[in-house]
């Protein structure tokens, strides 16, 4: 029964997870540049891939190998998510093309917006609010228990972050037919909500929590 309950509140976290503000910002940033709800579910889908990734191979060195993630690493990882909402909010605010435009449904031009929601995913699995989760998981004794944890958490955060996206997706979809310029403002104001976030980020991290004053004095 507490192997259940633990697992139960694996998948709690991992569905809690995906609606931190940095994932939901990015990913709708990144879904903004498509119009349809479909591609927008399937880059929610990749992110929580990427997220996946990167969380197994760091919670299988925990359990494995002990590993330790120190509070540098952790704070470094959590100002590079900082960096990468910055860079998906700059390509929103950056004019679209309109040849490009036109040809948006096609494939070549899909497989971008999923490279990035592949990369800001395997970001996100190392840092935030899944070091919770995997210093959780640090004191699970059991090797296969820890490894069920893992997975649960993992796929809980997968399916919220495709229900987040698809949520967002679906009412923008059907107000594009009836207001033509909508896509364009979403990339706008998502644009500009992902670089806000971004530098909030990076202050918190760098001067907040001092991970630039801690670079300072190694360097001196």
């Amino acid at each position: 029964m507490n192997h259940v309950l633990l697992l139960g509140f694996a998948l709690a976290l991992g569905l809690r997870h995906a609606a931190d503000p940095d994932h939901v910002i990015a990913v709708t940033a990144i879904a903004a540049r498509t119009r349809r709800v479909l591609p927008a579910l399937w880059l929610g889908v990749v992110w929580g891939i990427g997220h996946t990734m990167s969380l197994l191979c760091v919670g299988t060195g925990i359990i494995l190998f002990n590993l330790q993630v120190s509070r540098h690493v952790s704070l470094s990882l959590e100002f590079a998510v900082g960096v990468a909402l910055i860079a998906v909010g700059l390509l929103n605010l950056k004019p679209a093309d309109p040849a490009r435009a036109r040809s948006e449904d096609a494939r070549d031009s899909e497989r971008i917006p999923i490279r990035r929601a592949l990369f800001v995913g395997l970001l996100h699995g190392l840092a935030g609010s899944a070091g919770i989760a995997l210093l959780l998981l640090a004191t699970i004794r059991e090797p296969l228990l820890a490894c069920w944890y893992l997975v649960v958490f993992s796929l809980g955060t997968l399916l919220a972050m495709a229900l987040v996206t698809t949520s967002i997706a679906a009412p923008l979809a059907r107000a594009t037919r009836r207001w033509s310029d909508l896509p364009q403002g979403g990339r706008l104001v998502t644009g500009a909500v992902s670089v806000l976030f971004g530098t909030w980020v990076l202050y918190q991290i760098g001067w907040r929590d001092g991970l630039l004053t801690a670079w300072h004095h190694l360097a001196r």
